[in-house]
């Protein structure tokens, strides 16, 4: 019975096309949940559980109702992956903004679960716009499955090669994951070029969130370590 099913989904996605999974994006947004709940209990929202339980509540919807995604599926899907990120976003930049007040209030005690928080929270910083990139980008991963995709948000190398066998290569959320790296890394594109007036929003963002976090929030804790 469940190979009969397995083989109705895969024959049910050939012909819709799909090429995009979803699980690289969920994973993402498991990792932001575990890195959240490592998080000491000061820098947190309420009860510890209430942000991950909400975010996992809208994962698993997500999880069962759309596996793949294709440009057929009703727009519903989108609205919860958004806002699913936004939740996501807050959550973090609050918990970086809760870290900065107590460093600047606390004169520094704790240095070491400090430097601790700043790489837990950088990292989300990193996911989270990955999945940002990855939902933006010619209207979101169901739309760049539609036979005429829309106008694209980033411009990869691979978009203006010459090579044939790139001729169909699309991206998928590594892509914008690594845009993501580079972006908080080296606070500049690097890999691919932002296109469109919310993708440079939304690296400006991106690249603001990660400065606090590497040049103010690590190097204060940095000292207090060395004090």
């Amino acid at each position: 019975m469940f190979s009969n099913w397995f083989s109705f989904l895969r024959g049910h996605h050939r012909e819709l096309g799909v090429v995009e999974p979803f699980w690289e994006a969920q994973l993402a947004v498991l990792v932001t949940i575990v890195l959240y709940l490592v998080l000491p209990a000061r820098l947190t929202v309420g009860p510890r559980w209430l942000v991950p339980s909400l975010e996992g509540a809208l994962l698993f919807g997500l999880a069962i109702s759309t596996p793949y995604l294709h440009h057929t599926q009703a727009p519903v899907r989108r609205r919860m992956s958004i806002a699913l990120i936004a939740i996501v976003t807050v959550v973090n930049f609050t918990a970086e903004g809760l870290l900065i007040h107590y460093l600047l209030r606390s004169g520094g005690s704790g240095g070491r679960s400090l430097v601790f928080s700043a790489a837990q929270i950088w990292f989300t910083n990193v996911a989270v716009f990955g999945l940002w990139f990855w939902e933006v980008d010619r209207g979101g991963p169901h739309m760049r499955t539609a036979p005429e995709p829309q106008a694209p948000d980033f411009l990869f190398p691979q978009m203006d090669a010459s090579d044939p066998a790139l001729k169909s290569w699309r991206p998928a959320f590594l892509d914008y994951l690594y845009i993501a790296f580079t972006n908080a890394s080296a606070f500049s594109p690097t890999d691919a070029m932002p296109l469109s007036v919310r993708v440079k929003t939304l690296m400006l963002i991106q690249a603001i969130a990660s400065f606090l976090t590497v040049g103010i929030v690590a190097a204060r804790a940095v000292n207090i370590l060395n004090m």
